[in-house]
């Protein structure tokens, strides 16, 4: 194909032209039931649908469609799906904000109901309404940024498809034992009212205030006094000499005139506070592991609500100061034993203040309890081995993230809480008998049969009952949970490569070839998808991981939607393009932070505007007649050039997309700035080995640039091939066979010559094509001989009558004679 570049090329409106093209051509589909070394399959991060995207998602997904790109031109089928993560908190909380609606699971259905309490069926309803016009929206800015993804093949984590792998997989965890259920003390946001797991949470620092308790004789230190009617013992070091005789006695608390042990645990630290604590069920995580190693009894004081539980004590006044403490919050509570404390002599001192790391759950803003709740777990410690075994044979990029997973991993100190108390999630599909007096028979679960999936048994009844039997004596009760979104999304290699529900693709796609996600959720995403695959089929989930930095704003702080500085991309893709977009993205390296800058979008875009104008250039000289390279410099570009393509290819068989594109750009300017105009006049003059050079550099080129910059090299290919750049093969030396004959140094000396010559006549204020009489040029031996080889092309680009060089100088300098 020779059609004539247009006269006068742009970069507007080419996202549409190209994108609009790829689709109606299937450019993307992925092409079926293939070999498996033939297919590269990528697991993409089903981005959470919850408002809209921001650049983070545009520099983190942009890294993905780089090395999707690379492959397709390697050859590989490409298996690139997109998902939409639609289920959990982030999703409830855009639906009670958009329509002003809470859900209260106690109401019963109608289609027509409208806030501000609405049933569970009909929040559901919502949230996937709402999520359908929020993946219609984030799929057009997607296209847009031109990633090459099969759009036929998007998935949901929440949809029937998703329900049913997430269901089988849990059902097959418990037939081998891997899942269980119990009632046991779990860390609890009391604002959204659920279960956290501990990959969840955060520390924050918190103020407050050491508040000094008097047991009698003993001193304790606390900073949560409200806890007071919860405690179950008092705990000190086993060499500590002060609490050696006490422990094995016990001592009253203070108010409530509870007798309660001492006891010891190697875990009390004797330089904290007095040296001695109060075990309290439950302050924190410390708590649970003394209640539990010294098989304490359990006075659970915080309900789910975040406010006091009521609790039994013997003696008339205990019992009426904890009657006035049911129900309130905790800062309430506080405040009122503090008083009642005071009142009686047991609060010695003025209170202490500290400043000490609390735990949060990573989406909320108080301090979470510890709630002793009835919930579904993975077993993850008894596979602690395994896992670090998986680790290692992962390949990681970069490399040093490893440690950032054997670390987690090694610190495991308790299963994986896979329930949540919500309500737009996958359901557990368990249901449970009612006995004849009207209680919960939790230890006697019907599960449903996996070929019944999917299930909400919410709206379905177990094998043998009928709906009329729903909570009533001799009858049934659904399960009430949802799955964590962690327990679903760790499941995409499964869902996206047809497990269950295609085997030939399954066999061409899985395990997975890449996993590319952010670095801050190496302990869940990543960690919880290794488990599954582990514990489903003993293998890696896939064989490589490419972890992308966060966005930094200009304080260096995270971008994120949390924070409120976020900033989105529809305005930077109107005013600078895609590819400058992507130009953006694709300079941030492996696994490192990157600051939000519109300079590099800038420098992007003018490299996408020179890729216009220097294709346009180069196919407006006249085709050769000759298909052959004879001339040094043009021997010297394509040797050049050949060590480009190594380089490139190198760096993204590594997944480092950076240095692919930072070398390939180096190149292309120097071909632009030098090379263009040092053989243009020769071009021009009828070279043959000349115009076979610039069109074989521009053909190599824009391959080597077409995964970042997709929508202008596909423009300019176009001007002289037939099909698609991104179906063209990836560049390779076979196609520059003329480079074993020349020397990149040669075209090196040429750049370094022809950029001293242009310095020279600035200073000298001259223009770069001002006419001069005589160029002496001297440099060292070896630099000098080089020079020599181009001479005659270095004289007609600095336009000179006259070029000498000699090789008599220990450095490059050039001399203007007029």
């Amino acid at each position: 194909m020779n059609t004539l570049p247009p006269e006068k090329p742009s970069l507007e409106g080419l996202d549409t032209k190209w994108s609009d093209a790829w689709e109606a051509a299937g450019l993307y589909r992925f092409s079926g039931a293939v070999a498996r070394s033939d297919v590269y399959s990528i697991d993409t991060p089903p981005p959470t649908v919850s408002g809209s995207l921001h650049v983070g998602h545009v520099f983190s997904y942009t890294h993905t469609d780089v090395i999707a790109r690379y492959q397709r031109m390697r050859g590989k089928a490409v298996f690139y799906p997109m998902g939409w993560d639609d289920n959990g908190l982030p999703t409830e909380r855009r639906v009670q904000n958009y329509y002003g609606v809470t859900c209260d699971p106690s109401l019963p259905y109608s289609p027509s109901e409208e806030g501000p309490r609405v049933s569970r069926r009909r929040f559901v309803e919502l949230c996937e309404e709402l999520t359908a016009t929020d993946e219609k929206a984030f799929e057009r800015m997607w296209r847009r940024l031109g990633l090459s993804v099969d759009w036929s093949m998007t998935y949901t984590t929440v949809g029937a498809a998703a329900q049913r792998i997430s269901q089988a997989a849990f059902l097959r965890n418990v037939a081998r034992g891997e899942a269980y259920q119990a009632e046991a003390p779990t860390m609890w946001d009391v604002t959204f009212r659920t279960a956290v797991a501990n990959a969840e949470v955060v520390d924050k620092e918190v103020s407050g205030s050491y508040y000094t308790l008097a047991f009698g004789d003993v001193l304790i230190e606390t900073t949560r006094p409200e806890l007071l009617p919860a405690c179950v013992a008092l705990v000190a070091h086993p060499s500590d000499d002060r609490y050696r005789d006490l422990v094995g006695t016990t001592v009253a608390t203070p108010l409530f005139d509870v007798e309660v042990p001492v006891v010891a645990h190697p875990a009390a630290d004797p330089d904290k506070g007095t040296g001695i604590a109060m075990v309290c069920t439950f302050g924190d995580v410390t708590d649970v592991l003394w209640w539990r190693e010294a098989q304490l009894p359990t006075r659970p004081i915080v309900g789910r609500d975040g406010r006091i539980l009521p609790l039994d004590f013997p003696t008339p006044s205990a019992q009426k100061l904890m009657d006035e403490l049911v129900g309130k919050t905790l800062f309430s509570a506080r405040e009122l034993l503090l008083d009642r404390l005071r009142e009686a002599g047991a609060l010695r001192g003025d209170p202490r203040p500290t400043t000490r790391a609390v735990k949060f759950y990573e989406k909320g803003d108080r301090p979470l309890e510890i709630v002793t709740s009835r919930q579904w777990f993975i077993r993850t410690l008894a596979s602690r081995d395994a896992l670090l075994a998986r680790g290692a044979e992962l390949e990681w990029v970069p490399a040093y993230m490893k440690s950032r997973y054997d670390d987690w991993v090694r610190g495991l100190n308790a299963d994986w809480l896979i329930s949540r108390q919500r309500f737009f999630g996958v359901p557990f599909p368990v249901w449970y008998p009612v006995s004849a007096d009207g209680a919960t028979d939790y230890g006697s679960p019907i599960f449903a049969s996996e070929a019944s999936l999917p299930v909400d048994p919410a709206s379905s009844c177990p094998p043998g009952f009928v709906e009329s039997q729903r909570g009533e004596p001799g009858g049934f009760v659904g399960d009430p949970d949802v799955m964590d979104t962690w327990a679903t999304s760790s499941l995409t290699p499964l869902l996206v490569s047809g497990w269950l529900t295609d085997s030939d693709r399954f066999a061409s796609t899985f395990p997975m070839d890449l996993r590319p996600q952010a670095h801050d959720i190496i302990r869940t995403w990543l960690f919880d998808t290794v488990v599954r695959a582990q514990l489903e089929h003993g293998v890696l989930p896939w064989k490589a991981t490419a972890l992308s930095g966060w966005i930094l704003d200009p304080d260096r702080k995270k971008m994120s939607k949390s924070q409120g500085n976020v900033v989105t991309p529809t305005h930077l893709l109107d005013e600078y393009g895609a590819d400058a977009v992507r130009y953006w993205a694709a300079s941030g390296r492996p696994g490192t932070d990157t600051a939000f800058d519109v300079k590099q979008m800038k420098i992007g875009r003018r490299l996408a505007t020179k890729i216009l104008n220097a294709s346009r250039f180069v196919l407006l000289v006249p085709v050769p007649s000759s298909p052959t390279v004879t001339e040094p410099l043009d021997l010297a570009l394509l040797a050049a050039l050949d060590e480009v393509v190594a380089s490139c290819t190198s760096a993204l068989e590594a997944l480092d997309y950076a240095a692919a594109l930072g070398r390939a750009e180096r190149f292309f300017w120097m071909f632009c700035d030098d090379y263009l105009e040092l053989v243009k006049a020769r071009a021009y003059g009828g070279s043959d080995s000349a115009r076979v050079a610039l069109r074989r550099a521009l053909d190599v080129v824009l391959r080597l640039l077409a995964p970042m910059l997709p929508y202008v090299t596909e423009e300019t290919w176009s001007w002289s091939h037939e099909g698609s750049i991104h179906r063209a093969p990836w560049p390779s030396s076979a196609e520059l066979p003329f480079a074993g004959g020349g020397d990149a140094g040669v075209m090196a000396a040429a750049s370094q010559a022809i950029a001293a010559i242009r310095k020279e006549k600035s200073a000298a204020r001259l223009s770069p094509r001002a006419e001069v009489g005589r160029i002496e040029v001297a440099a060292p031996p070896e630099l000098a001989e080089a020079i020599r080889a181009v001479a005659a092309d270095l004289q007609d680009a600095s336009h000179a009558a006259e070029l000498v060089v000699t090789g008599s100088s220990t450095e490059l300098t050039v001399t203007l004679h007029p």
